[in-house]
């Protein structure tokens, strides 16, 4: 019986993934027709046009997995019609440049619509040693808080091809081990079809020997998709007492760019620019000024994405206090914050990242 369903599992992954790849495939001329581009500008590195239909093709891929799965529940169809307006938006959003507030106040719809159907943020779990700290009348407010900023943490770091989207799987990865830890099998399904929908779409993205650019780009559309996403499917991991995931592990499964969005708030609010002020501080644009290629800037943060990951849950899982764990991911975000804060200083910590990744890899070459 348990191979019977993993083999099942599987075949509906490789199914979603398959489907996502097609549909970017299928929407690349659609994209020209209706202007659907990214033009080589300003801070941009692609030479050519690019489609920006993959948060389309995602979504479609997700869709057509989620129908297969056959769980439509008033959850599901709640989150499928928050989806489909964050990216129906997002994609006017990358065609017309709307406004940001527009873009914000979409996201809190999408977040209301879910909040009806009973996905939240309740509890914090332990932060001040408790057991569990419930929210109340705070359960809304923190719920869009929560999910607008890792909306926009995804949108930040989609700044080099398959980036964004590798990020988002790796959290996908790890989101799918806890489900599987805590035993929240229809979870676990559900993260099976979103990684599929990502791989497909990262198979497109991602830059590799035979693939030297990106063929498509996720867009506004995609970011919001993602970073929803991910913010829906933390709040049904850790707000459920059947199968307890304490809240305090999740931004550690996101950790690289929800750090770098809240730095990069944090610095613009102390020089008085707005939030969304656009400029190359990103961390990924240290990096690439470190030296780094997009594609070894890319596998880096989604190793680095894995190990914080990987260390958090290690650290619940061996009794470490919660608010220990707080306390460390605050330590993180102001030691980033004080790294960045001369750009010289973050770029020659990123040059000295590269370093040992150099010759780890060099290493493995010659191994090989």
């Amino acid at each position: 019986m348990a191979s019977h369903i993993a083999s099942s599992s599987g075949a509906l992954f490789v199914m979603t993934a398959a489907a996502t790849f097609a549909m970017v495939c299928a929407l690349q001329p659609l994209a020209r027709r209706f202007g659907l581009l990214d033009h080589p500008a300003g801070r941009k590195d692609h030479a050519h046009p690019t489609p920006t239909t993959g948060g389309i093709a995602i979504l479609l891929g997700l869709l057509l997995g989620m129908t297969l799965l056959g769980r439509w529940t008033g959850v599901e169809i709640a989150f499928a019609w928050a989806a489909g307006l964050l990216v129906v938006v997002g994609a006017l959003d990358d065609r017309f440049d709307l406004p940001w507030w527009l873009r914000i106040g979409v996201q809190c719809a999408a977040v209301l619509l879910v909040y009806r159907s009973g996905v939240s943020a309740q509890h914090v779990g332990g932060l001040f040693g408790a057991r569990s700290l419930g929210l109340g009348d705070l359960a809304l407010p923190v719920t869009m808080f929560a999910t607008v900023g890792v909306i926009n943490a995804l949108n930040m770091s989609d700044g080099v091809d398959g980036l964004a989207g590798g990020v988002a799987l790796t959290t996908f990865c790890m989101f799918l081990a806890a489900a599987i830890y805590s035993g929240n099998a229809p979870l676990s399904a559900h993260l099976l079809v979103m990684s599929g929908a990502v791989l497909g779409f990262w198979m497109m993205n991602m830059r590799f020997a035979w693939q030297p650019k990106a063929r498509v780009f996720m867009g506004n559309a995609g970011s919001a998709l993602l970073g929803f996403t991910i913010a829906w499917i933390s709040f049904r991991l850790t707000q459920n007492d059947a199968h307890p995931v304490t809240p305090i592990l999740a931004p550690w499964l996101v950790v690289t760019p929800l750090m770098d969005c809240v730095v990069l708030i944090a610095r613009r609010l102390l020089h008085r620019q707005s939030p969304f002020h656009a400029d190359r501080n990103h961390l990924h644009h240290l990096m690439l000024d470190g030296g780094f290629t997009p594609a070894r800037l890319v596998l880096t943060l989604m190793a680095i994405n894995l190990l914080f990951g990987l260390a958090a849950s290690l650290a619940l899982i061996a009794g470490v206090p919660q608010p220990a764990l707080v306390l460390a991911f605050v330590v993180l975000c102001l030691a980033w914050f004080w790294l960045t804060l001369r750009r010289e200083r973050g770029v020659a910590f990123c040059a000295w990242l590269r370093h040992p990744v150099r010759q780890a890899a060099r290493s493995d070459e010659l191994a090989t």
